[in-house]
């Protein structure tokens, strides 16, 4: 795990989160940190933590100045991070990997998202209840690309279904694709195409993509190696932590807050929806006892995987991916 550039900001963590720091300009207190946190996806609900940490002052009250940045519908994961434009990104871990073996030297410091949101969705009679009833059968998913690909890989090596089942790239038109039968199955996601299919009237069956577990980690937040300053990270994490919080115990407020940034949400149909998405995002967050934590074993079984698939060419080895070095501050500033 990464720990060069980092230990040196932990006495300065120590009185960031203790209060001895503000978002003020006051004589005798520090200017705000500026953060540019880069969202790799148009305004949505499921970007919902960071607008609250906004909008409820714990970026402020962490002594930040945060600008939030969505990317355009045709632009890089990792381009403005590169660029220096961003200070943070939030997205996959897998694609952080794979975008340091191709020699962007991003580095991931904090998982969002515990329970990998990738799963298989089918119907009641497609006959299928395990991954390895797809034989002879076929599943959709948007492309060859991204979390969706990733997990099918996964699950194709696991049931050894590289030969036996058919594999539809549909673009995103998972819904229809199962609604008029046009496959099987769909590989989706747990906290949105799930709410779509149900909302189209349908009843999905929801299956793990590996009953194991996939070797792969979800969404999170990373940064280049050579600019990780320990001290503004992890006040950004502990800001985004109470966030969540926040957006469990209050969904309506949260909805309010989003509905600001996503203004089709003014719509009451639109709004019950993603307020369902709201619900199952959250609960991706749970499963570990501390917030943004680190799974080592996964992150060494995931940059096998990623490098056994030929998703990249070359070997990033986990020490080279992840730091934990974050989260263990944010922990070290809870025992003071």
């Amino acid at each position: 795990m990464k720990k060069s550039r980092l230990i040196a900001g932990i006495a300065a963590l120590m009185l960031a989160l203790t209060g001895c720091q503000s978002g003020s300009n006051q004589e005798g207190e520090a200017a705000p940190d500026k953060v540019t946190i880069g969202l790799t996806y148009i305004p949505d609900v499921q970007f919902a933590p960071i607008y609250v940490a906004e909008a409820n002052g714990y970026f402020d009250d962490a002594g930040l100045d945060v600008t939030i940045r969505h990317h355009g519908a045709q632009e890089s994961l990792f381009g403005a991070l590169s660029s220096g434009e961003e200070d943070i990104v939030f997205a996959g871990a897998a694609e952080m990997v794979q975008a340091r073996s191709q020699g962007i030297d991003v580095v991931n410091w904090a998982t969002l998202y515990q329970t990998y949101p990738v799963v298989l969705i089918t119907s009641a009679d497609s006959g299928i209840e395990t991954p390895a009833d797809l034989a002879g059968k076929s599943v959709g998913l948007p492309g060859p690309f991204g979390e969706n690909y990733y997990a099918l890989l996964a699950m194709q090596d696991a049931y050894d279904l590289h030969d036996s089942m058919t594999v539809a790239y549909i673009g995103y038109t998972q819904t229809s694709a199962l609604a008029t039968g046009e496959v099987d199955a769909i590989i989706g996601f747990s906290n949105n195409d799930v709410v779509a299919i149900e909302n189209a009237g349908l009843e999905p069956v929801v299956i793990p993509m590996v009953e194991d577990g996939l070797p792969l980690i979800g969404v999170g937040f990373g940064s280049l190696e050579g600019s990780l300053d320990a001290d503004v990270q992890a006040r950004f994490l502990h800001a985004v932590e109470l966030a969540v919080a926040d957006a469990a115990a209050d969904t309506e407020g949260t909805m309010d807050i989003v509905t600001e940034h996503v203004p089709s949400l003014a719509d009451e149909t639109q709004r019950e929806l993603a307020t369902q998405v709201l619900i199952k995002t959250l609960e991706l967050y749970q499963g570990s006892e501390v917030f943004g934590q680190q799974d080592n074993q996964t992150w060494n079984d995931m940059v096998q995987f990623l490098y056994d698939s030929g998703i990249t060419e070359t070997f990033v080895g986990a020490d080279e991916a992840y730091t934990s070095e974050i989260v263990d501050l944010v922990l070290d500033m809870r025992a003071q």
